[in-house]
């Protein structure tokens, strides 16, 4: 546990954690683990986990629609990698069955670790991150066969094809038979279980076909890890897949922490000070190799050099399938399997500063891509040219959309940046005002107008980058007010903190909506319903909070009357508060508060207790009616 926590503070992969707690307690060093062959046996299951979440994850829509990347740029990488490096190994004197193993070994990447850098730059949908996801996919599933010809390769050459041959045809007869009766089978089963309510029984459930699969093939001779994808690829045609895919992840983890526990514990510290040079040079080959493969392959299927340049980066290292198919190899020497085992240890610890740095060895070495920028901020200027007073919306999905026609709706001219070329593309058909571009960039922001813009509204909930966002208007343009969305309230005030104006949560907003609509049902008038709402977000929004009165609002009920309100007080010459600052006239001990405060044309929202009153300023106080009328004379008496 304690080692997981550290490495994720470092924001390292939580496998390095398990690889060196497993490297602390075995028989290399503090020789804790008496029985490792028991631990062996439980760690297996985590493996039958992993490929059973795989399954879960297989969707036929979804290879098709990337099946130019999966099929090209992926099959081409796993099988020229494990040629060039099964090549490599044979030259180093050692046999072509292992050669081809390891050549399997090396070919992976890790698809956890990859997949939560590309999300936390926001980089899913972007032309390099579409690509590495499509090689990640096939990988994935590669996985599958190589577990069944792994272990066929330790047979004598003479008995291999043979071997080969009858493991090929029974995980055919196998797969057929499961996936023809299974699919008509697994959905009228799920229901049934569903039908209990019982969580606990569904769990179980889910046990049960996980592991009665990978038992079935483990009988017919093939791997377990092969039933238990197969169990996932049935399920994944059900609508239980998102139940089943949170209900078995905390087994999925436990077990494969204690596999890569187990891989650990054969790191011997004594044969790897020996082999230091050639775990080194072991390390070098497989990320340029790696590298190079991906890098050509993808420039020739079509990318531009940089994105070939940065899908080599991102890819270059192993993964955590190389382990898996590092634990199938039998009777392998010992001192390969330390440098093969440690060159993969190695290759995970440096993959997150590859990718760190990866854009400025890109701009470094392709000249070509300061002009790709240049015209996507081209692009962006020329959309948000002759507009001002304008919004820009800071991505254009659902929530965008939908804020982009209530703005239509008002004639309110907005600018909106997303990174998904085809959203792009499709709403720039549409006649909406949409760009390619990213928000988190100080340049696209200014290529879309901030510095004539009115108002900027971060409609991903996504708190790293609207931070990033804030801190570029805060130095650009600190009078524009800033709009964030948010999954939840946790980050409110650090975002109003970064200069934020409002902050709406997602799970408030919800709220309301559930209990305006339940109240209704349940015979509330709509009248104390709406009103009740008001009263809520008034307390949760400094932007909603009070209304200006008006003779329309006489007839209130008294508990109305006594509601904060917004009143505005012009400060003309003679006025006792010119000169002072909000501070100094201390309205909060009147129970009162300045709202904003409007100055030549421009309204402060929020202002600071050191702004200072000047003649012309209009001041907008909030409070009940008796703390409004004191504050009021406050401000003008003489």
């Amino acid at each position: 546990m304690i080692a997981v926590v550290v490495f994720r503070r470092f924001n390292l992969p939580p496998v390095l954690g398990y690889l060196l707690v497993g490297c602390v307690l075995g028989p290399h060093a503090l020789n804790l683990m008496n029985d490792v062959h028991r631990a062996e046996y439980l760690a297996e299951f985590g493996v039958v986990f992993l490929m059973f979440s795989i399954g879960l994850e297989f969707s036929l829509p979804k290879l098709y629609a990337m099946k130019r990347i999966v099929f090209g740029l992926g099959l081409l990488q796993v099988v020229v990698s494990m040629v060039l490096i099964a090549g490599l190994i044979m030259v180093l004197g050692i046999n072509w069955q292992l050669g081809i193993a390891l050549g399997g070994v090396f070919a992976m990447s890790s698809t956890a670790v990859l997949t939560k850098l590309l999300a936390e730059r926001m980089q899913l949908d972007s032309a390099h991150g579409r690509e590495i996801m499509g090689v990640l996919l096939f990988q994935d599933l590669a996985v599958v066969p190589l577990l069944v010809l792994i272990p066929s390769l330790t047979q004598p050459p003479e008995k291999l094809a043979v071997l080969l041959g009858i493991a090929l045809l029974k995980a055919a007869v196998v797969l057929a038979l499961i996936l023809v009766f299974g699919q008509k089978l697994m959905r009228k089963w799920f229901h049934f279980v569903a039908r209990a309510k019982s969580s606990e029984v569904f769990i179980l459930n889910v046990l049960l076909i996980t592991l009665g699969l990978a038992t079935v093939t483990e009988l017919a001779g093939l791997s377990q890890a092969l039933g238990a994808f197969v169990a996932g690829m049935l399920i994944s045609e059900t609508e239980y897949r998102l139940q089943v895919e949170e209900d078995i992840k905390p087994f999925r983890d436990v077990l494969m922490g204690l596999f890569f526990v187990t891989i650990g514990v054969k790191l011997d510290l004594h044969i790897l000070v020996g082999l230091w040079w050639q775990i080194l040079a072991a390390l070098l080959a497989l990320l340029l190799i790696k590298s190079l493969v991906v890098g050509v392959l993808s420039w020739r299927l079509g990318a531009t050099p940089g994105n070939a340049i940065r899908s080599a980066l991102w890819l270059c290292a192993g993964g955590e399938f190389g382990f898996v198919l590092l634990g199938e190899i039998a009777h392998m020497p010992k001192p390969v399997e330390q440098v093969a085992l440690t060159a993969l240890v190695l290759s995970m610890l440096v993959a997150p500063f590859v990718v760190h740095y990866s854009e400025r060895i890109v701009m470094r070495f392709v000249s070509g891509e300061w002009l790709l920028r240049s015209m996507q901020l081209t692009q962006i200027a020329a959309q948000s040219m002759g507009t001002e007073k304008h919004a820009i919306l800071c991505g254009f999905g659902r929530n965008g959309q939908y804020l982009a026609r209530f703005l239509g709706q008002e004639s309110v001219n907005y600018i909106a940046l997303d990174l998904d070329p085809d959203r792009v593309r499709e709403a720039a058909a549409g006649g909406e005002s949409v760009v390619f571009g990213d928000v988190g960039r100080r340049e696209a922001l200014i290529a879309a107008g901030l510095m004539r813009a009115s108002v900027v509204i971060v409609t991903m909930s996504d708190t790293a980058l609207a931070e990033k966002v804030l801190h570029h208007v805060q130095a650009l343009r600190p009078d524009v007010p800033v709009v964030v969305r948010t999954a939840d309230e946790r980050d409110m005030e650090r975002l109003t903190r970064a200069g934020a104006a409002e902050v709406v949560p997602e799970a408030l907003e919800a709220s309301l909506m559930l209990a305006s609509h339940a109240l209704v049902l349940l015979g509330i008038p709509i009248n104390r319903v709406l009103k009740r709402i008001r009263q809520t977000r008034s307390q949760r929004y400094s932007l909603l909070r009070g209304f200006y009165r008006g003779v329309s609002d006489r007839d209130r009920d008294d508990e109305d009357e006594q509601q904060p309100r917004l009143h505005s007080v012009m400060l003309v010459s003679g006025a006792a508060s010119i000169g002072k600052t909000l501070d100094d006239l201390n309205f909060e001990a009147l129970g009162c508060e300045v709202s904003a405060v409007r100055r030549r044309g421009i309204r402060a929202v929020e202002p600071a207790p050191e702004t200072r009153l000047e003649v012309g300023d209009v001041v907008v106080l909030l409070g009940i009616p008796e703390a409004v009328t004191a504050a009021e004379e406050r401000l003008l008496q003489k």
